[in-house]
């Protein structure tokens, strides 16, 4: 508990998380005690780190919705770059979407993730203000789907599968992104990718906005993370067009169904990569060895598919994505 919790910020914490962290302060309070006092609280630290966990589990167990949100915006949550050092080996950044400029919102190169050599895209929103601004806070321009775009395109030249992780709110919507048009830009990729002849394998990470989400999210194998959650829009958006206001956004979230066991329950997502106790941010290692390892079981069963199956396979799974239920007309 202490290694993991002794990450944690107790500014970052989340409002339902307060509890948590309090009791994590007792237990440091009393382990620092004994190293000064040198009296013996072994019993009552044993006992309060019981009651952590146990409180840990409870909590995270019944999240609702719109706090499942909160842990995936966490401000020492895992980010696209720092799953890229953890999981990605001798990864080879590249660069630019030879059009226009280098989007730094979205990173791209070569690595092994296991023994599987990869492609590897991921969207990276930035840690601290200047880096968020450096990354235009995960939002990409068109430039980001294109470079996403022609490394797709490199890894389909060399046989390389790819694998892409998701983390914006959404495409930039700016007058330049527009002017250089973000939406035909997120539309080749959908369908380039829909019929790229290689494995794609997109993990949702963070927040899975809209479609500067699909962007790099179209694949024979989409997951999403235990705590992630992958939306049309965000609750606030949503809140703010169904209500005309953002502080709706708890209840909007709980209607749009877009936490990872309702989105498998839809058929929106193939997979779900469980995270650490108490969230990816407690512990960034387990959650990035987690995720090591479902690319590695994932990309080994799909390099067995020849080429056509693999493409037959996801156009039938792309088709067949979402539920919907239609109500009939009451009659008189």
């Amino acid at each position: 508990m202490a290694e993991s919790e002794s990450n944690i910020d107790t500014a970052a914490a989340l409002p339902f998380e307060k509890p948590i962290i309090r009791l994590a302060k007792e237990v440091a309070d009393l382990e620092s005690e004994q190293i000064k006092t040198g009296r013996d609280y072994g019993m009552e630290i044993r006992q309060l780190r019981a009651q952590y966990v146990s409180l840990l589990q409870k909590t995270y167990q019944q999240l609702t919705p719109w706090e499942t949100v909160l842990v995936a915006r966490h401000p020492q949550r895992p980010l696209g770059l720092d799953y890229i050092n953890m999981v990605v080996k001798n990864f080879v950044p590249l660069h630019g979407d030879r059009r226009f400029a280098d989007d730094k919102a979205i990173i791209g190169g070569l690595g092994r993730v296991g023994t599987e050599k990869v492609m590897c895209i991921a969207q990276h929103k930035g840690r601290d203000t200047k880096e968020k601004l450096e990354r235009n806070f995960g939002m990409p321009h068109p430039e980001g789907y294109r470079k996403a775009l022609r490394l797709m395109k490199l890894a389909e030249k060399f046989t390389l599968p790819v694998v892409t992780l998701i983390d914006t709110t959404g495409a930039y919507p700016g007058i330049g992104s527009e002017e250089r048009g973000v939406a035909e830009a997120i539309a080749l990729n959908l369908r380039e990718m829909s019929r790229l002849k290689t494995p794609i394998v997109c993990v949702i990470i963070g927040e899975g906005g809209s479609g500067g989400a699909l962007g790099i999210g179209v694949g024979d194998r989409v997951a999403v993370m235990q705590y992630a959650y992958y939306s049309v829009i965000s609750p606030e958006g949503c809140a703010s067009i169904l209500w005309r206001t953002g502080e709706k956004a708890a209840e909007a979230a709980e209607a749009m169904k877009l936490v990872a066991p309702k989105l498998k329950e839809l058929g929106v997502v193939d997979d779900i990569v469980k995270e650490p106790l108490g969230g990816a941010h407690r512990n960034p290692a387990e959650a990035g060895y987690n995720l090591e390892r479902y690319i590695v079981r994932t990309l080994r069963n799909l390099n067995r598919l020849p080429t056509q199956r693999l493409l037959d396979q996801r156009y039938a799974t792309w088709r067949a994505k979402g539920r919907v239920k239609i109500l009939e007309e009451a009659t008189a």
